[in-house]
């Protein structure tokens, strides 16, 4: 047997012994749109899962992963899905922060901020998109002032995935007064829980609130938490978009072909499937489903020599796309069922909630429109866009 085949069937293993008892209600509890179900509970299923060695299983031995290879990462990530096991709470540390800085952190930063990754005990957000500076992440306004031996932070930042339960935020302020675009930009780790710091949690079309504005007026965060050099936060901050494409976008394929087996046998069960239209995208659905783990794969040479290249928008751009045309699709396989609820007190099913919050799935992480413009001038070569 193989080390990747071991590897695949120790973690099928513990997830069998481990999803039982007070732990077995959690599968398939939490995920976009759903990041409100269970928290707590998930969150001590988290630090089950860091005691007993498999949380940031990818990350180097010396900073407390596994060190496991790309190919025992996809196998830990699949498995991980496969077993239907609760969504993570704290993935914005373990796959976005701690890679970004096991890359360019200094040797203090990662023995300070690591570790209680590595155990759960600290969660992170990520402060990039503003008001102004979403899409055009470039843009950003918020900005830094040396201040002693702090770093003084003013503005807003918007879209702040799982703010109000995160008790660090890293930031990409503006710390050279008079700079533009990607000049001048600085990557600061900042304490939430201070004076000068407002979160206000923003209420999607699906009625919860994952998303969050964050003010800081006045926030501080100490000399030695900006990694990289002052200046030398876009660079930083692209290398952890990179990052958060990486491995796991397997496990979460193991996700939309649940999604798409269960619609088909929804449409089988209630007609849908006798009208070649519906027929035909559903056929399509599967089609695409399998381009995207293609991409997926090939993607993974990139990450194996560190970090994916621009190559990854191709996958973002065909995933988002991919699952927003499926909550559509499933609402035509629903047919007129599918804008109504039963009963008081009104909540969405499923599938209503998949149809409403995959619109989203092209906005986050980059939309669309930046991700066609990352491919026609980094991957093809083509003239960049012009700019007034």
């Amino acid at each position: 047997m193989s080390s990747v085949e071991e590897f695949r069937t120790e973690i099928r293993g513990w997830l069998a012994a481990r999803l039982t008892g007070p732990f077995a209600g959690l599968r398939g509890r939490g995920g976009p749109g759903r990041e409100h179900e269970a928290f707590a509970e998930r969150l001590a299923w988290e630090r089950h899962m860091a005691a007993e060695g498999w949380t940031c299983v990818g990350w180097p031995k010396e900073h407390g992963g596994r060190g496991a290879t790309i190919e025992q990462q996809v196998a830990f990530h699949e498995e991980y899905a496969l077993a239907d096991a609760p969504a993570r709470v704290n993935h914005i540390g373990e796959q976005l922060l701690g890679p970004t800085l096991v890359a360019f952190g200094t040797p203090e930063q990662q023995a300070r901020f690591l570790p209680p990754i590595v155990a759960a005990d600290e969660l992170w957000c990520q402060g990039y998109s503003e008001p102004d500076a979403g899409s055009d992440l470039a843009n950003v306004r918020t900005r830094a002032e040396r201040d002693g031996a702090d770093w003084v932070v003013t503005g807003q930042k918007t879209w702040t995935s799982l703010a109000h339960e995160a008790q660090w935020c890293f930031v990409v302020a503006r710390t050279e007064p008079g700079s533009t675009r990607h000049r001048g930009l600085s990557y600061l780790l900042v304490p939430l829980d201070q004076p000068g710091v407002e979160i206000r949690p923003i209420t999607q079309l699906t009625g919860t609130s994952e998303f969050n504005e964050v003010f800081f007026d006045g926030a501080r965060t100490r000399a030695e938490h900006i990694v990289g050099a002052p200046g030398d936060g876009w660079r930083v901050a692209m290398a952890t978009l990179g990052f958060e494409r990486g491995v796991s976008t397997l496990g979460q394929q193991v996700g939309f072909r649940r999604e798409l087996e269960t619609l088909i046998a929804l449409a089988r069960s209630n007609g849908a499937a006798d009208d070649p239209l519906i027929r035909d995208r559903l056929a399509h659905a599967w089609t695409g489903l399998e381009t995207i783990r293609c991409n997926a794969l090939r993607m993974l040479d990139g990450v194996a020599a560190g970090a994916p290249g621009p190559d990854a928008s191709i996958g973002k751009i065909y995933w988002a796309t991919w699952h927003r045309e499926l909550g559509e699709l499933a609402m035509s396989v629903l047919g007129a069922g599918g804008m109504t609820a039963p009963e008081e007190p009104y909540e969405l099913d499923d599938w209503q909630r998949l149809f409403l919050f995959s619109r989203a799935d092209t906005i986050y992480a980059g939309s669309n429109e930046i991700q066609r413009n990352i491919i026609a001038e980094r991957v093809l070569g083509l003239p960049k866009e012009l700019r007034p």
